[in-house]
């Protein structure tokens, strides 16, 4: 057995059996996380907004950050990791960029990320419906008209 197929098993028997739900980055999310303290475990919920996800197989990670009295806290997470037990996505959030590190900077309102809609998938696209049978043809397709740009005003030189 090659050495790569070997890593290849390793990592398939290192990742988690029940998917976890989709999310990305801007997604306020809750993550119920395993908490050991002596003998007794526990679950504590986690909740913020996902501001990183790497994916690298088994080592896949995403980072979660909120703000606990005052103070930003961010926590690490790995995909398959025994300690989470479920994810719940609170609120998809509409953003231009996959990390958020920007937020750190951020606080209030100003940190606030406008909500999207649930789909991941492109909208669908327009559908041109046929004429129905027995209905006379359009003699020509619609005519669409366009309005013309605006002249770009040149840039000031300094």
């Amino acid at each position: 057995m090659s050495a790569q197929r070997i890593l290849e098993s390793i990592d398939k028997s290192q990742r988690r059996q029940a998917a976890l739900p989709e999310f990305r980055a801007g997604d306020s999310i809750k993550v119920w996380a395993k908490i050991r303290e002596g003998e007794k475990t526990r679950l504590q919920a986690f909740e913020g907004v996902c501001i990183r996800r790497v994916s690298k197989g088994a080592r896949s990670t995403f980072t979660v950050r909120k703000i606990s009295y005052g103070v930003g806290v961010e926590r690490i997470f790995p995909d398959h990791s025994p300690n989470i037990d479920k994810i719940e996505v609170i609120q998809r959030g509409k953003v231009n960029q996959s990390r958020l590190y920007y937020l750190r900077d951020l606080s209030g309102k100003a940190a606030r990320i406008k909500e999207r809609d649930g789909s991941y998938e492109k909208p669908p696209e327009e559908v041109v419906a046929e004429p129905a049978e027995g209905a006379e043809p359009a003699a020509a397709a619609p005519v669409v008209v366009q309005k013309p740009k605006k002249p770009r005003k040149p840039d000031k030189k300094k």
